[in-house]
């Protein structure tokens, strides 16, 4: 059973239910690393090659937001705005960053070799972002998470990779027909940040879609506090309380005492506890005369 399947309905849904919000993070990112990428091409080649840093970790940023965002509204609803999204996230950037370059760095290598070795990485490393952003992992941990998300699924996740990627070249395409009459910087400059405003929050409602489906996480009612999990069962150290049998003295832990319901130890000395039996008058009624 393919476990990913009807996740692009599912995001498209949500995707047109929530494009306001979610077009919107992607605009403010694009808008903000554009206005810094423009000021660093004013100092030469050296803000130039500034200039691709930023676009390079905004892009990162990106991702890392607009999962924190799709986390946000699976519950239905829109409780984090722009704003408190982006600060959401902030404690998570370092890591996000940190694992996606060595991803990428990985992944470009493996395309170098032989093709197939980075078409592997690119599969057991697909949900690494949304690893990080919602289960708080570490960098490194990320990767080792995410094989063991993606592991007896690599063909689904594989086959939903590309799916996305075709999606966003066609999207590419036709934007640089369209801005094809402009100059070539100011096309080029237009056609990246509307394409990358109107796909990004696809490409993160599927790949965050994608992480939920493969860790059988089912959304949250009402929102919860626990990271898009379920709240933890209660009652037993985080355990489910054990079944009760239809005997009703067979569950019950015994009674009184100081140590978790049982008779608390012996007091002083050495003397092994004995047993005393009740004198046969103990037995007796005590409202009876003796």
């Amino acid at each position: 059973m393919n476990p990913l399947s009807g996740v692009f309905n599912e995001a498209w849904g949500m995707y047109k239910t929530f494009a306001r919000h979610l077009l919107t993070i992607a605009f403010v990112i694009y808008v903000a690393a554009a206005v810094i990428v423009a000021l660093l091409a004013l100092a030469g080649r050296f803000g130039f090659v500034l200039g691709l840093l930023v676009v390079l970790i905004a892009g990162y940023v990106l991702q890392a937001t607009l999962v924190k965002a799709v986390q946000d509204i699976r519950d239905g609803r829109v409780d984090l705005s722009v704003s408190e999204t982006i600060s959401a996230v902030t404690p998570s950037l370092s890591a996000v960053i940190g694992a996606s370059i060595l991803a990428s760095i990985g992944i470009w290598i493996g395309f170098w070799l032989i093709i197939v070795p980075g078409l592997y990485l690119m599969t057991i490393w697909a949900v690494i972002v949304p690893a990080i952003v919602i289960e708080r992992s570490g960098a490194l941990a990320s990767f080792t998470r995410s094989r063991e998300l993606v592991r007896g699924h690599g063909w689904h996740v594989f086959g939903t990779l590309v799916l996305v990627y075709i999606i966003q070249i066609v999207v590419e395409i036709l934007l640089s027909l369209v801005f094809g009459a402009l100059p070539h910087v100011l096309g080029d400059g237009l056609s990246t940040v509307i394409s990358g405003t109107l796909i990004s929050p696809f490409i993160a409602l599927v790949v965050t879609l994608v992480y939920y489906r493969l860790a059988g996480v089912s959304a949250p009612a009402g929102g919860g506090p626990y990271g898009g999990y379920n709240q933890p069962a209660q009652g037993y150290g985080g355990y489910q309380q054990p079944p009760q049998s239809d005997d009703p003295w067979s569950n019950r832990p015994p009674q009184g005492g100081n140590y978790g319901g049982y008779q608390p130890p012996p007091q002083g000395g050495s003397e092994p506890p004995t047993q005393r039996l009740p004198r046969s008058s103990e037995w007796d009624d005590p409202n009876q005369p003796r």
